[in-house]
């Protein structure tokens, strides 16, 4: 079972878990509220955290959802608190709302590519044949950025975009050097070949890199990122970015210049970083 990690007092979170897709989920606690991060992927996931939060006498007061991918909203219906998004978020879950999720349906949208096979597989096996799922629709949405208060922390909440979900949203906690990702790094799964794009991933470099953080989280990692490791992932969508622009998505040419720029041999998630670069600039 997963087990809640703290960080701080006013930061603690349950881990993914691989198998059923589930993301991290957050609490982050000031001194007279506390704001949860994403719902989870069914009620059973959402249940599990504040279970163990209730345990540590913490309750949340605000959810804020990171994106409208199924694996980070699914647990709504069991956090009966305002919840906060960006504009086109809540407007992604107002269309699966009209959604049914058993398998025939499911099968379908895979078969049109509408929806992710893994994905299904997952929602298969974490929602077994209860497939009945509530999706309230979030009373608070921003446009840009919105700033809460929860009493000597504060969370930023920012509209960050990407090629994973162009909604992705992003929460930095300034007093703890925290930045909670969700899924904006990754890339582009809605796609017959997963992808990155050169000008969406320089465009959300732009917009990470001015963030002063120490502890970085992506929502399905493990662990938690330290400021090292997140350069490094940084600089190598940048310079592959870069590269691929250069080089007019030729592979080998990109594989053998960022070889060259970091001396040594690429690794399989370097040389994948470059395959999914590839399939974007073909499309």
């Amino acid at each position: 079972m997963q087990k809640l990690q703290k960080i701080s007092d006013h930061f603690l979170y349950l881990p993914p878990y691989q198998e059923t897709d589930r993301p991290i989920l957050a609490a982050v606690k000031g001194s007279q509220r506390t704001l949860l991060i994403d719902a989870g992927n069914s009620e059973n996931h959402a249940k599990l955290f504040l279970k163990q939060l209730e345990e540590r006498q913490i309750k949340g007061d605000y959810l804020a959802l990171t994106h409208w991918h199924w694996d980070h909203v699914f647990g709504m219906s069991e956090m009966t608190v305002p919840k906060i998004c960006y504009a086109e978020t809540k407007e992604k879950i107002k269309e699966m709302q009209l959604l049914s999720w058993e398998d025939e349906y499911l099968d379908e949208r895979v078969k049109e590519g509408i929806e992710i096979p893994f994905c299904a597989d997952a929602i298969k096996k974490e929602l077994g044949n209860n497939r009945v799922i509530h999706l309230p629709v979030p009373e608070i949405t921003f446009d840009c950025q919105l700033t809460i208060d929860l009493g000597g922390v504060t969370c930023f909440i920012e509209h960050i975009g990407g090629d994973h979900s162009s909604d992705s949203s992003i929460v930095y906690i300034p007093e703890e050097k925290v930045l909670f990702l969700g899924d904006c790094m990754y890339a582009n799964l809605y796609s017959e070949k997963w992808n990155y794009t050169v000008e969406e991933t320089l465009q959300l470099l732009d917009k990470l890199e001015k963030y002063d953080a120490e502890i970085i989280f992506q929502s399905h990692t493990p662990e938690p990122l330290t400021k090292n490791q997140f350069s490094s992932q940084l600089s190598l969508l940048k310079n592959t970015a870069i590269l691929t622009e250069k080089y007019a998505g030729n592979e080998p040419s990109i594989i053998q210049e960022l070889s060259q720029i970091i001396k040594r041999q690429l690794n399989e998630d370097e040389l994948e970083t470059i395959r999914f670069f590839v399939n974007g600039y073909s499309l």
